[in-house]
C-alpha cells in the first residue's frame, strides 16, 4: 500500500486557491488521483515520523507549498529509476529552498557550494527499505519538541532538511526532473496565482504524450522513429495494448524479418528490412507506452532488456543462414562473431555504467586528479554531451554504434546488398566502436580509480561455479581473466587453421587451453578493487564464448549448433546484467548453471571423447531448460507465493 503524506508546516500551509480550496487539501486530492492508496496530512515532523514508522509500503511526501500538475506527482510516484526519488526543479532557489547537486541522476549533495544543478522540488518518494532512514531524518529535523531553528547555513524548509538528512546518511536518492509539465514551490498568494496560471496554460495529456519519448536518444531513433512513434503509442493506449504486448509484437516482427533474410531474394530482403525497421519502432513504442500509461514493472523492464538482445541475435541468425544459403561458406561464422562481439560489448557497457554510478556517489577528490588525461577526457565528454545540438554531440552518439544504428544498418544493407554485406558491416562498425569506447573508458576508469565489483556479489556476476570457489586466490583477477580469454582466442585460431587444412586438433591442446582458461577462476575470491576490474565480467564472457566456439570448430560441429549454444549462454548472462540494472535478486536456479568454468570443462570432456556435437547440444538444452525454469520461478511462482503469504493471517 502506498501512503502519501502532505506536511502542513510552514507559511504555505494556510494558502488557499482562488476557488477557496486550501492548497494542502488540493495536494491531498492530487496524491489520490496520482495513485496513493492512503493520504494523510501531518501537522508537524513528529506526526510525519510516526506515520512513516507505521508504513509498510512506499511513502510519498510533499510540503504544503507545491503547485504542480497531477501528472508530475503521478510520475514521481511511479518513477522506475529507483525506490527513493526526489523531485528536482530548475527554479532559482528561494527562501527555505535547498539546492542540490546531481551526478548521473543521483542527488549526491544538498546545499553543496561545489555546484548546484537544481533545487529540491518539495516532494519525494521513499522506498520501503529506506523508511527507517526517512523516519530518523524526520525525528532529527524535528528535534526534541517542535524542532530547532534551522541552521543559518542550511536549508530552512523542513522537507528540504529531510532530503538533506537522507542524502547525508548515505541513502541513494535519485532525481526526478520536471519537463514540459509545471511544478513550482510557492510562499505567498501572488506566487500561488502565478503558479496556477502556469499549470493551466499547459495541456497535461499532450505533454505526457511528448514525455513518453526519451529526452535524449540516438541519432537514428531521434530523427527516424521518434517524430511519429508517439502516434503509435497513443493508438496502442486507446485500444488497450500494454507494453508487454507491444514487446511481443516487436519480437514477432524481428523473427519474421530474420526468416525473410534467410529466404533471400530481393523482394524478401526488402520486406525483411521494412519489418526490421517496424520492429524497432515497436521496440521504442513499448517503452513510450509504459511511460505514457505509467505501467512500469520489474518484469516489464527485465523482459524489454532480454527481448532486445534476443531479437537482435535472431536477426543475426537469419542473416547468417541467408549468407550461407547464398553460397558464402562462413555465413554462420560471421553471425557467431557478431553475437559474441556484441555481447562482450554489452558487458563492458553495463559495468562501465556501474562504475560511473559508484563514482558519482563519491566526493570529487576521491575520483582522481582532474588535471590528468582521464580528467580531461571526462571534462571533454561532459562538454560534448551538454551541447545537444552540435555535430560533435551527434557524432559521439552515433560512433558508439547503438541499437538504432545497428538495426538501421542491418535493414538497409540487407535490403540493398544482401545478408553477407549486412553482417560484415555490423562486424566492422562494431569492432571500431568497441576499440573507440574501450580505449576512452579505460583511460577514464584508470583516472577515476573507483572499485566497482566490491559493491556487488562478485561471484554471481562473474558467473563462477563450484570449481572456481575451490581454487587458490590471486590478487590480480583481471590479469588471469584476460589471460584466459587470450588463450581461448589462440585456441580458436589454431582450431580454424587445423580444420581448414583437413587435420584434427590434438586432444592435449584442449586440455592445456582449458587449464589456462580456468586459471581465470583464481580471481573468484579475490577483492576486485582495481581501477580496471570492471572489465573482469566481459573478459570472462569472452573467454568462455571463444573456448566454446573453439571446441565446436575442433569437433566439426554444425555452425548453427555452435550459434545456438552461444545464444543460450548470452541469455543466461544478459539475465544477470538485466537483474543488476533493474536491482533484482539473483536467478533462483543460478547454482544449477554450473559456472563458466564447469561448463567449459564439460565441453572439453565431450570433445576429447569425440562427441562435441552431443556435448554442445545436451549442455545447451540443459541450460535453456534451467533458464526457462528460473524465469518461471522468479516472475510467476515466487511472486504468487509472496502475494499469498501477504494475504494470509499473521
Amino acid at each position: 500500500m502506498t501512503l502519501a503524506i502532505v506536511l502542513a508546516a510552514g507559511p504555505a500551509a494556510g494558502l488557499t486557491t482562488e476557488a477557496g480550496e486550501r492548497l494542502v487539501d488540493r495536494l491531498a486530492g492530487q496524491w489520490r488521483r496520482a495513485g496513493a492508496d492512503d493520504v494523510r496530512v501531518a501537522a508537524d515532523l513528529s506526526e510525519l515520523a510516526d506515520l512513516v514508522a507505521a508504513a509498510t509500503g512506499p511513502v510519498l511526501v510533499s510540503g504544503a507549498d507545491l503547485v504542480a500538475h497531477t501528472a508530475v506527482l503521478k510520475h514521481l510516484a511511479t518513477s522506475p529509476v529507483g525506490p527513493t526519488v526526489a523531485l528536482v526543479l530548475t527554479d532559482p532557489p528561494a527562501a527555505g529552498q535547498a539546492t542540490v547537486r546531481e551526478e548521473r541522476g543521483q542527488v549526491v549533495a544538498v546545499d553543496d557550494p561545489a555546484g548546484a544543478t537544481g533545487v529540491i522540488g518539495g516532494a519525494l518518494r521513499v522506498g520501503p527499505a529506506d523508511l527507517p532512514a526517512l523516519a530518523a531524518a524526520a525525528h532529527a529535523v524535528a528535534g526534541p519538541a517542535t524542532g530547532p531553528a534551522p541552521a543559518p547555513d542550511g536549508p530552512a524548509s523542513a522537507l528540504d532538511r529531510i532530503v538533506a538528512g537522507l542524502v547525508g546518511c548515505g541513502t541513494l536518492v535519485l532525481a526526478h526532473r520536471v519537463r514540459l509539465l509545471v511544478a513550482h514551490r510557492v510562499g505567498d498568494p501572488a506566487e500561488l496565482a502565478a503558479a496556477q496560471a502556469a499549470v493551466a496554460a499547459v495541456d497535461e495529456d499532450r505533454a505526457e504524450l511528448k514525455l513518453s519519448v526519451k529526452e535524449r536518444d540516438d541519432f537514428f531513433t531521434t530523427f527516424f522513429v521518434s517524430p511519429w512513434s508517439p502516434y503509435v503509442t497513443k493508438a496502442a493506449a486507446r485500444i488497450g495494448l500494454g507494453p508487454t504486448a507491444v514487446t511481443m509484437i516487436s519480437v514477432a516482427f524481428a523473427v519474421a524479418a530474420a526468416v525473410l533474410f534467410g529466404v533471400g531474394g530481393r523482394l524478401a530482403l526488402v520486406a525483411g528490412g521494412v519489418l526490421l525497421y517496424l520492429g524497432f519502432v515497436l521496440d521504442c513504442v513499448d517503452g513510450q507506452l509504459a511511460r505514457y500509461t505509467r505501467h512500469f514493472s520489474a518484469w516489464g523492464g527485465w523482459l524489454d532488456t532480454m527481448a532486445d538482445r534476443a531479437k537482435e541475435y535472431v536477426v543475426y541468425a537469419g542473416l547468417g543462414y541467408g549468407a550461407t544459403h547464398a553460397g558464402f561458406r562462413y555465413g554462420w561464422a560471421l553471425a557467431i562473431a557478431a553475437m559474441t562481439l556484441q555481447t562482450v560489448r554489452h558487458m563492458t557497457d553495463t559495468w562501465y555504467g556501474v562504475l560511473h554510478d559508484e563514482a558519482a556517489r563519491r566526493p570529487p577528490a576521491a575520483t582522481g586528479d582532474a588535471g590528468g588525461i582521464g580528467g580531461k577526457l571526462n571534462a571533454a565528454s561532459t562538454k560534448v554531451q551538454a551541447d545537444t545540438g552540435s555535430v560533435s554531440y551527434w557524432l559521439k552518439r552515433t560512433v558508439v554504434f547503438p541499437i538504432g544504428e545497428r538495426w538501421a544498418l542491418m535493414a538497409v544493407a540487407a535490403a540493398l546488398f544482401g545478408p553477407l554485406v549486412a553482417l560484415c558491416a555490423v562486424l566492422v562498425w562494431g569492432v571500431l566502436a568497441f576499440g573507440y569506447t574501450g580505449a576512452l573508458r579505460t583511460l577514464r576508469a584508470w583516472w577515476m580509480r573507483v572499485p566497482v565489483l566490491t559493491t556487488v556479489d562478485t561471484g554471481l556476476h562473474r558467473d563462477d561455479g563450484p570449481l572456481a570457489r575451490t581454487l587458490p586466490t590471486t590478487r590480480r583477477p583481471l590479469v588471469v581473466a584476460v589471460f584466459g580469454a587470450v588463450v581461448a582466442a589462440a585456441l580458436l585460431l589454431w582450431a580454424l587453421l587445423v580444420v581448414h587444412r583437413g587435420g584434427d586438433l590434438p586432444a592435449w591442446a584442449l586440455g592445456v587451453a582449458l587449464a589456462a582458461l580456468v586459471s581465470g577462476a583464481q580471481g573468484a575470491r579475490a577483492t576486485h578493487d582495481g581501477p580496471l576490474d570492471w572489465l573482469v565480467p566481459a573478459a570472462l564472457r569472452a573467454g568462455e564464448y571463444l573456448f566454446a566456439i573453439a571446441v565446436g570448430v575442433a569437433g566439426r560441429v554444425s555452425p548453427w549448433l555452435i550459434f545456438g549454444y552461444v545464444f543460450v549462454l548470452t541469455l543466461h548472462h544478459y539475465d544477470l546484467t538485466a537483474r543488476l540494472e533493474k536491482r533484482q535478486a539473483a536467478p533462483p536456479l543460478h547454482a544449477a548453471t554450473l559456472g563458466w568454468e564447469g561448463r567449459s570443462a564439460l565441453l572439453t570432456i565431450g570433445s576429447i571423447a569425440g562427441i562435441a556435437s552431443i556435448a554442445l547440444a545436451t549442455l545447451g538444452t540443459y541450460l535453456l531448460v534451467v533458464f526457462v525454469a528460473s524465469v518461471v520461478l522468479a516472475w510467476v511462482v515466487l511472486p504468487a507465493r509472496a502475494r499469498g503469504s501477504d494475504r494470509s493471517p499473521g
